[in-house]
């Protein structure tokens, strides 16, 4: 469901974390999210997506990124420890939010490095060029860049079986595979994209045709391919929602099914996302409400 996330308020506290107004396909925070745990999950959210805008959006040249996210990081160690630091106000409250959440539901923070190694990744892949060279190498990838969200989340609903941890990493990586589908031609503009080497050769893609968006059979095939294994991917996580109790659980179902109706709009577009993005609109809810109720 697209949710823009514009501010937060803490119901412990009278701040406000930084506002951020970025069109989103998936349910953050949203009113069917418990309201004892939107305050955490708001911080959770609003610490990864400043640092993916730090790593993505602007003109700032590649070495001033990494030490923003340096300093960045740094910034996450003073949250993590027990004392009342001085904050950057680059990030206004955001981190004086995000320790209140550590404190209060003792987040693990391994999580919250993770997302960020994933983000200077980023910024080194776009200053090099380089590409993945397998599908296992871009999975990885995803295991820091999206598994720790869901894992955060599931902490904060204090589930903890590793069999449902394996689930949410699916519908997690499947999350992340989706965007990278949906915004191939945003990614390339950006100076890099997500298909990996190996699938390219395989399905004789030529790397100027992609550069160029020009979108030919190749591309279409491999797309078709990439987005039947991110909804292979979804499915086999999806059970996970009968094991999410109350709101959360039909929130978890809204974010499934959000996930899915992209993957569907991308076969409708027949898979040409290098000039198009695939969104989901208001008119798609009734359709994910029902799809939700049946699962």
């Amino acid at each position: 469901m697209a949710v823009k996330i514009v501010e937060m308020q803490s119901p412990a506290s009278h701040r406000r974390p930084t506002p951020i107004a970025h069109y989103e396909n998936f349910p953050v925070a949203s009113w069917l999210c418990p309201s004892a745990l939107r305050a955490p999950v708001a911080a959770i959210y609003h610490f990864a997506r400043c640092a993916d805008d730090m790593a993505d959006e602007g003109d700032a040249p590649p070495e001033q990124r990494l030490r923003d996210l340096h300093d960045y990081r740094e910034q996450l160690r003073l949250a993590s420890d027990a004392g009342m630091p001085e904050w950057d106000p680059r990030w206004g409250t955001l981190f004086a939010d995000l320790q209140e959440a550590i404190r209060a539901h003792r987040l693990p923070v391994a999580p919250l490095q993770a997302l960020l190694d994933a983000f200077v990744q980023d910024v080194q892949a776009s200053r090099d060029a380089s590409r993945y060279a397998s599908e296992a190498d871009l999975l990885d990838y995803c295991g820091r860049s999206a598994n720790p969200i869901g894992r955060l989340l599931l902490h904060l609903y204090r589930v903890s079986d590793p069999q449902l941890l394996q689930r949410s990493d699916a519908i997690c990586t499947a999350l992340q595979l989706i965007n990278f589908w949906q915004d191939l031609g945003q990614d390339i503009a950006r100076g890099r994209h997500y298909l990996p080497q190996d699938a390219c050769r395989d399905f004789g893609v030529d790397l100027q045709d992609l550069l160029a968006l020009r979108q030919t059979p190749a591309i279409t095939l491999l797309l078709a391919d990439c987005a039947e294994r991110a909804r292979q991917r979804m499915l086999a996580g999806a059970a996970l929602v009968h094991r999410i109790p109350g709101r959360a659980g039909w929130e978890l179902r809204l974010v499934v099914q959000g996930g899915l109706r992209i993957l569907d709009k991308i076969q409708g577009k027949r898979f040409d996302t290098l000039l198009q993005r695939p969104r989901l609109r208001w008119w798609d809810t009734p359709l994910l409400l029902w799809r939700a109720l049946r699962m």
